[in-house]
């Protein structure tokens, strides 16, 4: 594989193309400081107390713990809530953004991330896919009915020594028992879909138009690994779709379906910068 050639392969497509799917996985955070938890010593290494405990993150993210120990779910949550809070998205977001609003067709943003970067980096509202939810909502974790409302509002406590969320807790604004993220979890029966459901209605609509205009398609891939393929699968799934090629970014998982789509072996920020140099 030669990587110059392939940037410069990139950089053609993106500048031919009339839309841009972004679609990011946890690699797209890293270079703002943000834990990709990838794999278990990934995760002990952003969670120490998780080791202690036993707890890899699929075991940690789990609905179970608001019913049977909601002081340690929300010390997770609540860490991971502050945490996104206080970050800032890296250069690479700002980057994608100015590129896709030069399109005629636009952008969309398909991501498994659930920290509300791109709504911090400016990206309009109504033009992202959550697909496993945001921390930046609640729901109630019963859930006595399917309401989801912003955690505007929410302040967590934690003592970290015990990693244990101090009271008061967030409760459901309805019945008054624990309140959780609206954020899909591992083994989730709980979670309520019709925010995310919102998006990918909005998502598919744009597909459409796209497909309509015959317009071309650049899909970014960025930082999306193969664990929970979510992102890697959609990926392939619009580009089959829609005859659009993918540009996957990535260090490790870089592989590509077929020739015509292009992989860079790099992190997030130095993809995004090394194949838009020059355009955007």
């Amino acid at each position: 594989m030669n990587l110059e050639n392939n940037i410069s392969r990139a950089k053609e497509v993106i500048k031919e193309a009339d839309a841009v799917l972004i679609t990011a996985g946890a690699g797209m955070g890293v270079d703002s400081g943000l834990p990709d938890f990838r794999g278990t010593e990934g995760f002990w290494r952003a969670y120490p107390i998780a080791r202690k405990l036993g707890l890899r993150f699929e075991e940690l993210a789990n609905p179970r713990w608001f019913k049977e120990d909601p002081h340690l779910a929300w010390a997770f949550y609540g860490h991971r809530l502050n945490l996104y809070r206080e970050t800032q998205p890296h250069e690479g977001f700002h980057i994608l953004r100015k590129l896709g609003e030069s399109k005629k067709g636009g952008y969309f943003v398909f991501t498994s991330n659930v920290d509300g970067q791109f709504q911090k980096a400016g990206y309009d509202e109504k033009r992202i896919v959550e697909v496993h939810g945001s921390i930046h909502h609640l729901q109630c974790s019963v859930p006595c009915m399917d309401d989801i409302w912003p955690a505007d509002d929410v302040e967590i406590e934690i003592d970290m020594e015990n990693f244990r969320a101090k009271d008061p807790l967030p409760l459901c604004k309805h019945c008054k028992e624990i309140a959780r993220p609206n954020i899909l979890m591992f083994g989730d029966w709980e979670w309520i879909p019709h925010r995310t459901a919102g998006q990918e209605f909005r998502f598919e609509r744009w597909l459409e138009k796209i497909d309509d205009m015959g317009y071309k398609l650049v899909i970014i891939e960025i930082g999306a690994g193969k664990a929970v393929p979510t992102v890697r699968i959609l990926s392939e799934r619009v580009a089959d779709q829609f005859y659009g090629t993918l540009i996957r970014i990535n260090p490790r998982d870089y592989d590509v379906p077929s020739s015509r789509h292009i992989p860079i072996p790099m992190g997030g920020l130095e993809g995004i910068k090394a194949i838009t140099e020059g355009i955007v």
